[in-house]
């Protein structure tokens, strides 16, 4: 394996209980299978705790450590993007800092990745140990939704856990777009991509950071970003509505005219009223969601900001 430079991109925050033990997995899988020529990319994404610190004396005492921080938490995806922007390796693989996915399964995917003659292994998780119901049923779902909602085919139960090659790296770079979704983007890349399955662990330590509301807002990231589909279905809900208000419309006419029952109801009223404002206000708030999305890539604010790098 020594022909091939490998970039390990780390993204942190807030790992202090963990990050001693990724480094020296990660290290001794490196080592202990021959990929000499490699660089171990962590990228600080503000961490309030001691991970910063800790992570400075890693790299003091391994010169092919490099260091991120950023100046403040701007989130995982800008973090995998920095970590990205300054790989310099022939391939990169990208593994959180929980030891969820394991380290030792990277001379498996860097074979996959020779046999195949492909530009991306993504691990596909069979298992997920260490997760509620509640986590297994939305993942689940939030993948079938946008692999339904996107013009891109993003693969189910993948995370951003992959093998990446220098031509996804270059493309990769050249994407200046401001909020990303990852994953769907490096399958709207293209080139040959192959799965990689295996079962993902339970956290080693520490908490998840990824609670409901980031959940939410990271699949309304996946969903905007990569679908016009729910602006389709916004037309096509207002067109069934017009047509039904139609089909009301007749009736109440021919109850008025022709019937001996007179068009009477307040309830019936107020019902369809709330009815169509509901979707109304559903589909005015995916269009200013859309909106927002573009306001926030014209302002063309950076996607993170760096306070200082070290061995670089």
């Amino acid at each position: 394996m020594e022909d091939l430079y490998l970039s390990v991109i780390i993204p942190c925050y807030n790992e202090e209980a963990v990050i001693n033990e990724t480094y020296e997995r990660v290290k001794r899988v490196l080592c202990d299978n021959g990929i000499n020529r490699h660089e171990i990319i962590f990228i600080n994404d503000g961490s309030r705790d001691e991970t910063f610190n800790t992570l400075k004396m890693i790299a003091a005492a391994d010169k092919e450590v490099k260091l991120v921080d950023f100046s403040r938490n701007f989130g995982h995806q800008p973090a995998v993007t920095a970590g990205i922007h300054f790989a310099s390796g022939d391939i990169a693989i990208i593994i959180d800092a929980d030891l969820q996915d394991p380290p030792e399964l990277f001379p498996a995917m860097i074979e996959v990745y020779k046999k195949e003659h492909c530009h991306v292994v993504y691990g596909v998780r069979e298992e997920r140990e260490g997760e509620s119901w509640m986590k297994k049923i939305t993942a689940r779902y939030f993948y079938k939704l946008i692999k339904n909602l996107s013009e891109t085919p993003v693969p189910l139960d993948t995370g951003d856990f992959r093998l990446i090659d220098k031509a996804i790296i270059n493309e990769f770079k050249k994407i200046t777009e401001s909020n990303k979704f990852i994953r769907g983007i490096i399958s709207w890349i293209g080139f040959k991509q192959v799965p990689f399955y295996y079962k993902r662990n339970e956290r080693l330590a520490g908490k998840t950071k990824y609670p409901v509301r980031k959940m939410i807002r990271f699949a309304m990231t996946g969903i905007m970003y990569f679908s016009k589909k729910p602006l389709k279905i916004c037309v096509t809900i207002g067109l069934f509505c017009t047509v039904l208000a139609l089909f009301l419309i007749l009736y109440v006419l021919y109850g008025y005219f022709f019937s001996d029952k007179a068009v009477s109801g307040w309830a019936s009223t107020l019902i369809i009223v709330i009815f169509f404002s509901g979707i109304q206000l559903v589909s005015l708030g995916l269009v200013a969601q859309y909106v927002a999305n573009i306001f926030d890539e014209v302002k063309n604010r950076p996607e993170y900001i760096i306070a200082q790098k070290i061995n670089f």
